[in-house]
């Protein structure tokens, strides 16, 4: 998780840094294909994910992740905090 969601020094780790920005936004799978070999080896690839999710960016392939996957886990979050809350209220209601 990053701590700051404004500071994005890991940026200058990145992998793609220097990469035209259009291949991390294609138009076809082949492309996000492409944009995820590059995400595979990058070492800040959790922190570009995290950034992306945070910061509720749609398009582009970020941390590996496309549109629809970070939508995914964005969904999946939520249901996961709303379980938690439920959780958390039954055992105080106890």
């Amino acid at each position: 998780m990053i701590e700051n969601p404004n500071d994005a020094s890991w940026m200058l780790d990145a992998r793609c840094r220097g990469v035209d920005p259009a291949e991390f936004f294609p138009s076809d799978g082949v492309g996000v294909d492409v944009a995820r070999r590059m995400c595979a080896g990058c070492p800040v690839r959790a922190e570009c994910l995290e950034y992306a999710l945070l910061h509720r960016i749609p398009q582009g392939v970020w941390g590996g992740a496309s549109e629809r996957e970070r939508r995914r886990i964005l969904r999946a979050r939520r249901r996961s905090a709303g379980a938690e809350a439920s959780l958390a209220e039954a055992m105080t209601a106890s």
